[in-house]
């Protein structure tokens, strides 16, 4: 099922920040890069509207995933977070 088929895909409004898959290899780096592990990262769930949007595109998104999400900022430009996919 593509993303577009949602009747409301939340991550097209514009006030909910861009959410990106990281692959394992991506998520190591910013682990690593950042010096913490998957558990210190804070949480999303599984059933996060977002998550459920990017599951529509990539398929299941497995507990442990780590998700990338880019806020605008007025000062920032733009600011990182992490998230790391919990059951919920």
């Amino acid at each position: 099922m593509a993303a577009d088929n949602y009747t409301f895909n939340v991550l097209k409004h514009e006030l909910v920040p861009e959410h990106h898959l990281l692959t394992e290899e991506e998520a190591e780096a910013v682990l690593k890069k950042k010096n913490v592990t998957r558990d210190q990262l804070p949480k999303i769930r599984k059933t996060d509207p977002g998550l459920k949007v990017l599951e529509s595109i990539h398929g299941n998104i497995e507990e442990g995933s780590v998700i990338k999400v880019v806020r605008k900022s007025e000062t920032a430009q733009e600011f990182v977070a992490y998230r790391l996919v919990t059951r919920g």
